[in-house]
């Protein structure tokens, strides 16, 4: 669950009069809509050059880039402090621990035990013009229906210049894992014209939270048109959908967020590496500093041609038994991990075109030694004469043994531009600190909060996840 399905679950209780409610929905909607900027590419503050004069891409010295960072900072936490002052009525009243509560040292879930028949039967009530359905992500028209809806009324910046644009086979990867249930595919629709308006996703996950593993579901793509947003459908959906998750005797969640609610189990970052910086400048993502000219930045964070490291190749099936190996064996040393089976690291790791990148290092031996991937999320560019869509590539699961982390992300790198990407982006999370500021990665302003709902534990810090959401 991303922070579009928490803005417009508040944008719906704002409609009940609450003032604080209202404005706590303005204040959520200024924020997700900069995270959809800063997410989709735009590097926040650019990384320092280690060029001879000190000074950076923007022509900042370190010092000023040093100042500027301390002021995001504090700008950043008064910002949160702020949010976590808020009342926040919805989730007040959910198996969450509360905004101000301390993190405690145990763990186990919040809310007494249930029973998948202490569930009600029958769905929740819609207005009287629409009516739930279940989506066929498998079928063409439908799947094209999902991909307008998101494509038209999702994620957003706050100048309307870019718009997120998941393709129908990323739908399709994202929503069917092993094990996927259609009925966690929940729709709403317009009863007069069939017209879908409404959407919410479930997948079902199994997470290893420190010592203990549950069965989860990850929330996500809640959207509404947006010429409904006051028919009160995001709650309804909210609603809906955890009471066909508790059918199937799923109790705990997890999901993420670009805002503060109550209460984030870690506080992540995202970092951008510009590959083409030319066309982020020219789409209005990136900008010149005064000391800086085009060729100069072009120069910065251009990359070699062809992979530095022997033995690159792309992921094949045949990879499948040692690639699992190699990445859940690594994923065990976090404190926050999802317990894959072999079946889930193919149908998550192996490559799709346009969807899903998979890279292995294959020693003299003929043993994979190294992996990495990302994938692809790009954002349709709005009013643009020169071009219409921003490709940016997400780090994915990264395992590197014979080599160090910063040198197989570089070969990463060397791949995504290969594929024609803009902008290569990253959280500040398992053991990607060690290559971030080597590698030239800027840091994002905004922040991207964990949550577990229905589950209590001691806080994470951002090198203990090892969990990512799409």
């Amino acid at each position: 669950m991303d922070a579009t399905e928490e803005e417009l679950f508040e944008e719906e209780i704002a409609q009940d009069g609450s003032q604080e409610a209202a404005a706590s929905a303005a204040k959520k909607n200024r924020k997700k809509r900069s995270k959809a900027k800063s997410s989709a590419a735009v590097p926040g503050k650019e990384p320092e050059t280690g060029e001879e004069d000190g000074d950076g891409p923007d022509g900042l010295s370190s010092q000023e880039q040093l100042l500027q960072i301390l002021r995001k900072s504090r700008i950043c936490e008064e910002s949160r402090r702020l949010a976590g002052e808020r009342p926040h009525p919805f989730w007040d009243t959910q198996p969450v621990p509360s905004i101000g509560s301390e993190y405690g040292q145990d763990c186990g879930p919040i809310d007494e035990l249930k029973k998948p028949e202490d569930v009600r039967d029958e769905p929740y009530s819609l207005p009287e013009q629409f009516e739930w359905c279940t989506c066929n992500i498998d079928e063409d028209s439908e799947a094209i229906e999902i991909y307008q809806l998101l494509s038209e009324n999702y994620v957003e910046d706050d100048d309307s210049m870019f718009r997120f644009d998941y393709s129908v086979p990323f739908l399709r990867w994202a929503l069917k894992p092993p094990e996927f249930l259609r009925q966690w595919h929940l729709g709403v629709r317009v009863k007069a014209s069939c017209k879908l308006v409404g959407f919410i996703s479930g997948i079902p996950a199994t997470i290893q939270v420190y010592d203990t593993t549950i069965k989860t579901v990850e929330i996500n793509f809640l959207c509404v048109h947006k010429k409904l947003r006051s028919k009160r459908l995001a709650p309804v959906l909210i609603k809906e959908i955890t009471r066909r998750v508790n059918k199937e005797n799923v109790w705990q969640a997890v999901y993420t967020a670009g805002v503060v609610l109550p209460r984030p189990v870690s506080e992540c970052r995202y970092y951008h590496r510009s590959l083409n910086p030319k066309k982020l400048i020219d789409v209005g993502f990136s900008h010149l500093g005064p000391r800086m000219t085009m060729a100069r930045t072009i120069k910065l964070y251009k990359v070699p041609d062809t992979t530095q490291l022997p033995g690159m190749r792309q992921m094949e099936p045949r990879d499948v038994p040692r690639v699992s190996e190699l990445v859940i064996g690594y994923l065990k040393k976090f404190p926050l991990h999802p317990e894959f089976t072999p079946e889930e690291v193919a149908h998550w790791m192996l490559p799709r075109d346009g969807v899903v990148y998979s890279y292995v290092r294959e020693g003299p031996g003929g043993e994979v030694t190294d992996v990495c991937s990302f994938y692809s999320l790009p954002s349709t560019i709005l009013g643009n004469d020169k071009y219409n869509l921003l490709k940016a590539a997400y780090s994915y699961w990264n395992v590197a043994t014979t080599v160090s982390l910063p040198e197989l992300m570089y070969d990463a790198l060397i791949l995504a531009r290969q594929q024609d990407f803009d902008v290569f982006n990253a959280l500040n999370v398992m053991e990607n600190e060690s290559f971030l500021k080597d590698l030239k990665f800027g840091i994002g302003d905004g922040f991207l909060q964990y949550y577990l709902y229905n589950w209590k534990c001691p806080k994470i810090e951002p090198a203990g996840i090892g969990l990512v959401l799409l």
